[in-house]
Formats: structure tokens, sequence, C-alpha cells
């Protein structure tokens, strides 16, 4: 199979989709794997580590969308790069298609076959391809939200953890998944006063037996939310629901109870956003402040630490690339169901239940593409 590797155009993102030792395990099956000029600079790789790893550096992106047979990003392609897509073509990356119906049509329009990584599941019920990104973006949070607390970017003036005589923060993480874990722990760390809230109990017994009492739990009341709300210094938004918009737990009026320059990190922007006020921010511009509140929604957080993000999600992507190039991608989804579970368009068709109800869009099950 012909492999193309674009270089990511949204707004300062360096990641990319594949890195050289995993062009190496392509190549040595026999796949081609083409790599835009530079687009691995970004996260420290040069063309010569990509060629050396078997791989074809291509001075175009036009050229890896016209020939390649998949495509494999890391963000959902933008309106210019959908253009470039054609029927009976590949494309595996993050696509997020919930809250984005521009993106939903043209792929459709596209005839493209394109599975996302953020609906493909496991045996457990997990998602990992999404985990990887979900466990970057969870400690990226507290890490930026303690910024956006200094004065100088409009929040409180609050150290995160306090010094002795000074209480510490109060954190209040909503959604306790990986994201949520991964948030606790840094906020943890860092010395804050933490409070995750979700709704399932399971999930809080695990984070006890994991933090013990450095962290308190609350099940996911609107009265609970609406407490704390009134009560956090920094707000770490987590809900996910796989493949569908996420949850406005924060409403217009909750927001207006929070304290002047506290901070909203919304990490499930990419979903649409946990908070009425959110709207999809870049690295480049990445806060707004509505009713004195700082709100941070960045659709591509990880992408701030490209390196570390790319290595982590080639980690996770690499069996599945490898299925799909030596199977073909019916093979391949015909022989693991939870890859299956990502294909998310197929033929002009939405093929994934949730992104389909998000859409208000018919849905042809991902069995009939198979068939197709």
């Amino acid at each position: 199979m012909r492999i193309g590797v674009p270089a990511e155009i949204k707004d300062h993102e360096d990641r990319v989709g594949l890195v050289p030792a995993t062009v190496q395990e392509l190549t040595h099956r026999g796949h081609e794997v083409w790599v835009e000029q530079a687009a691995g600079h970004g996260i420290g790789v040069a063309d010569a580590d990509y060629v050396a790893a078997g791989a074809r550096i291509i001075a175009q992106a036009d050229e890896i969308w016209a020939q390649a047979e998949m495509v494999i990003k890391v963000k959902e392609p933008l309106a210019v790069e959908r253009k470039k897509l054609r029927a009976g073509q590949l494309l595996f990356t993050y696509l997020h298609l919930a809250p984005d119906p521009e993106q939903a049509k043209d792929l459709m329009e596209s005839g493209a076959t394109c599975i996302a990584y953020e609906t493909v599941t496991s045996a457990s019920g997990a998602l990992p391809l999404l985990t990887p990104m979900s466990e970057v973006a969870g400690r990226m949070a507290v890490q930026v939200g303690a910024h956006y607390l200094e004065n100088a970017h409009s929040g409180r003036g609050i150290l995160l953890g306090g010094v002795p005589g000074v209480a510490p923060a109060e954190v209040l993480i909503l959604g306790g998944g990986v994201s949520g874990a991964n948030a606790a722990l840094m906020a943890i760390g860092m010395g804050a006063d933490v409070t995750v809230v979700d709704r399932s109990t399971e999930v809080l017994r695990r984070l006890v037996v994991q933090f013990g009492t450095r962290i308190k739990t609350l099940y996911s009341t609107q009265e609970a939310i609406a407490t704390q709300i009134a009560k956090a210094d920094l707000v770490v938004g987590t809900v996910l629901i796989p493949g569908a918009a996420a949850p406005k737990l924060i409403t217009r009026a909750l927001l207006q109870t929070m304290k002047k320059g506290s901070v909203i990190v919304d990490v499930a922007i990419d979903q649409g956003g946990c908070t009425e006020t959110s709207r999809a921010t870049t690295h480049s511009n990445p806060t707004y402040v509505v009713d004195g509140v700082v709100h941070y929604c960045v659709a591509n957080m990880p992408g701030g630490v490209a390196r570390t993000s790319t290595f982590a999600l080639n980690n996770a992507t690499l069996p599945f690339v490898l299925a799909l190039a030596d199977k073909g991608w019916r093979q391949a989804l015909a022989d693991d169901r939870h890859l299956r579970d990502g294909l998310n368009v197929h033929d002009g068709k939405i093929t994934h239940p949730a992104v389909a109800a998000a859409l208000g869009l018919e849905l042809h099950a991902a069995e009939e593409a198979l068939k197709s």
C-alpha cells in the first residue's frame, strides 16, 4: 500500500502522523511511505531520518493527497485538505465530527473512507487511540490553568499550590476519565485542593484508590456542580461521550456565579466543549474572557507539546496502521470489531451511531460498508 503523511496545517500543530520507527515497520513489510518535506521538523525529526527508515520525501502535499491510498494524519483535515480527498481513499486520523457538520458534509461528499482515532475501541471498552492524547491534555490542562491564573493573563493572581499560611487554589475537574485522572495527578502534585465530579461511582472509587485522601470526589448532580463551580479557582472540563457532542455542564447562568479571574480549561472542546460559552481557540490566541472568567479552549492542546504527543500517539496507532496496510481496510475492519468502531464515514454515508445522532443524519451500519 502507498501511505501518505502530509504535514499538519492547523495553527501551531507540529505533530506528525508517523515517526521514523513506524515508517520502518511499514517499509519492512513492503509498503511505500511518502512523507511531506519538513513534516517532522516540529518534533525534531529531519527528512533524512525518514529516508533512513525507508520513506520517500515529497515536496508538495498535493502529490501525497493525489497518490496515496491511505493518508495518515493527526488532526482533522481542514477545508482546503478535504477538497483533495477522493473516492476510494482511506483517511486515518482524529475527526471529532459530532460538533463539526461542515467537515462531515465534505467527507461524505468526497466518497473517501474515514476512520477516526477517537472512536476506535478496545476489549475493555476504552478508547486506545484517544487515551495518549487524553493523558497529555489532562496534564497540560492544569499546567496552562495555573499559568492563566496569574494576574498578567487576567487571572485571580493565585498560586495553584499556595504557600505556608496561604490556602492553595480550588481545582474542580469535571469527569474522572483518562483526562480527568491525569489532571488530578498534576493538580495534586502542584499542591492544589482538588475535587473531581463524575457520574460513575466506579470511576470515583478508582480515583480514591489511586489518590487516597489527597482528592475529594463527588457524584455528578446539577446541585453538586453548581456548588463547586462557585468555589472553584480553576475548572478543568474533561467530560466525554465517545463520538458524541460533549454535554454542556456549565451554563451561562452558572458561569456568572464563578469568581472573577477564575479559569476554565475546556479539554472537551474537540467535541464541542462542556460549557455553553466555550468556543474553539488556537495556540496563537488561546484565551478569551466571558463574565470575568478566563476561557482556555484550544482545540489541539497536545500540539503544544508535539514531540511527546507524536511519539505517544504512534505507540498506540502502530498496530492499527499495520493492520490497515497489510490487510486493506475492509479485511482489517472485518477482522477487528474494535477497529470497525472507528469507521465514521464511508462512500458518502455516516457509519458511527453517536456521530449520526449528533448530526441528525441517517446511520448506515459499518457492517454494511464492508459488504458494499
